[in-house]
């Protein structure tokens, strides 16, 4: 499998750039959960990153993927549809 060198925005691992596996299509997982184990024997605490578009090149396309910190997990929301109102 390949892997890409992808930098995280926000959350405790804010700056730093880790190796991310790819998929068959070349683009990363559209989310990246990290648990973090806690000392008193409950269950882990999840660390949830989205893959967002990265910085602008030259011609104001993205270039590659960067994970941003999402502490309020919005993946429940839904579809969004464009005939229908944001809650």
């Amino acid at each position: 499998m390949r892997s890409e060198n992808i930098p995280f925005v926000g959350g405790p691992l804010d700056g730093r750039v880790l190796p991310v596996l790819v998929g068959p299509t070349g683009l990363p997982p559209k989310t990246y959960e990290i648990p973090v184990p806690r000392d008193d024997g409950r269950p882990p605490e999840v660390h949830l990153y989205r893959r967002v578009p990265g910085p602008a090149g030259r011609l104001g396309l993205p270039r590659g993927w960067r994970y941003a910190y999402d502490p309020e997990d919005r993946s429940a929301d839904g579809p969004k549809w464009p005939w229908r109102k944001r809650r």
